[in-house]
């Protein structure tokens, strides 16, 4: 098993900056895989080629990152080309037992199948929830939307194997894309403590003020940072707390449409946007920060989406204030309050809450840490990535697929 190759192909991140796609290529590696990647430029990203700690990526320039349909179909497009072109690079260089594909788009079952076709095997990661998310973003159930569906299904039935990041996507493997049970694997991405670790923070980012709540994630719709400035408007206006400051670490499609409407709302001096950074600036805000938030939307998609960047406040001790989700409680349980679905005042009285309560902040950031070690840390989800490759070689009865 440890003579197997990887390839993985990755849209929306480039690697090593997508963590989860990180960790589990340096998981694979250390259980003797020899492992390559294929995935776009991006900031600090920038070489074509590049082999980093034996693991080799190969990069491509997106021409646009996708905002509406168009945009969405020219990136992806793209991508689709340049990572089967590079994927045919790699076949004849370092070559490839298994396409490891994580999605968003739902299209490498495409690159997958091809490849089947000479005997390779197909493992899906289920990241996105698409149909789900096409919802979330454009709010109608029209062809685009049965269209995310049936290329969820075709992905499904080409891989060999799936593996979903919790029970939720589990569930759709099974109903939606009619995998056998055992052929769908839970694998969490569970935060890495060597690289989240806890220090002193900086106070300078507190700009002067007392308190600062933190946020690190992408600045898209349905993040809604839109509700988290609707928050920071009631705290600084209609409480008239001047002493909190707001440091929001990400980039995205939303980013200079979010300084807008911070300035808008007459709290752009409250708010720093960092926009995408290195890991020292990224933990450096959430060291400094009191509270940390996750503001994301009430929607099919998020209920079900389990958030990396909750469970990276967690692993650096520190409380959370977010709406009520499905996911989002299962993953934080004590070390979080939960603000109503949506309700940008009642998310703003929970952080005050929290920052006038600094034992209970104490105990909610004692109780995180000690369940990402005990239950959530990377180091707990290796053996299920394990389990799931060494299932890409067993062989199991045929079982009927359900009509497309």
């Amino acid at each position: 098993m440890t003579s197997r190759r990887v390839l993985v192909l990755v849209e929306n991140l480039p690697s090593p900056f997508d963590r989860r796609v990180w960790q589990e290529a340096t998981a694979l590696r250390d259980a003797g895989y020899t492992v390559s990647i294929i995935c776009p430029t991006g900031r600090g990203c920038e070489a074509k080629f590049e082999a980093i700690d034996g693991i080799h990526i190969w990069r491509y320039d997106l021409p646009t990152e996708g905002a509406g349909a168009l945009g969405y179909l020219v990136e992806y497009a793209a991508a689709l080309c340049w990572t089967f072109v590079l994927s045919l690079r790699v076949l004849f260089t370092r070559g490839f037992d298994v396409v490891h594909a994580c999605n968003p788009p739902d299209l490498f079952f495409l690159i997958g199948g091809f490849y089947k076709l000479f005997g390779k095997k197909f493992l899906f990661d289920h990241h996105d929830a698409n149909p789900e998310l096409y919802l979330a973003k454009f709010g109608r159930k029209d062809f685009f939307y049965r269209l995310m569906l049936a290329l969820e299904r075709l992905t499904f039935r080409t891989a060999d194997v799936s593996i979903a990041t919790n029970h939720s996507y589990r569930r759709i493997a099974l109903e939606r894309g009619g995998m056998a049970p055992e052929r769908v694997f839970v694998v969490r991405s569970g935060p890495s403590l060597e690289r989240l670790r806890i220090g002193p923070g900086d106070e300078r980012l507190k700009k002067g003020r007392n308190y600062l709540v933190g946020y690190v994630g992408v600045m898209g719709r349905q993040e809604g940072i839109d509700l988290l400035l609707h928050a920071a408007r009631h705290i600084v206006v209609d409480l008239k707390r001047t002493d909190v400051h707001f440091g929001l670490v990400g980039g995205g499609t939303s980013l200079e449409e979010m300084k807008a409407l911070a300035a808008e709302l007459g709290v752009a001096d409250y708010v720093t946007f960092t926009g995408r950074v290195a890991d020292a600036e990224l933990l450096a805000m959430l060291n400094t920060a009191e509270v940390c938030v996750n503001p994301d939307i009430a929607t099919e998609m998020n209920d079900i989406s389990t958030m990396n960047k909750i469970m990276e406040y967690m692993a650096l001790a520190k409380p959370i204030v977010q709406f009520d989700l499905d996911e989002g409680r299962y993953s934080a349980q004590g070390a979080s309050l939960y603000a109503r679905r949506n309700d940008a005042s009642d998310m703003a009285a929970k952080i005050v809450e929290l920052l006038d309560d600094p034992e209970r902040r104490r105990q909610m950031g004692e109780y995180g840490r000690r369940r990402v070690i005990d239950e959530l840390e990377w180091r707990h989800e290796v053996p299920k990535l394990l389990a799931a490759y060494a299932a890409l070689w067993v062989r199991t009865a045929p079982r009927e697929r359900p009509a497309i």
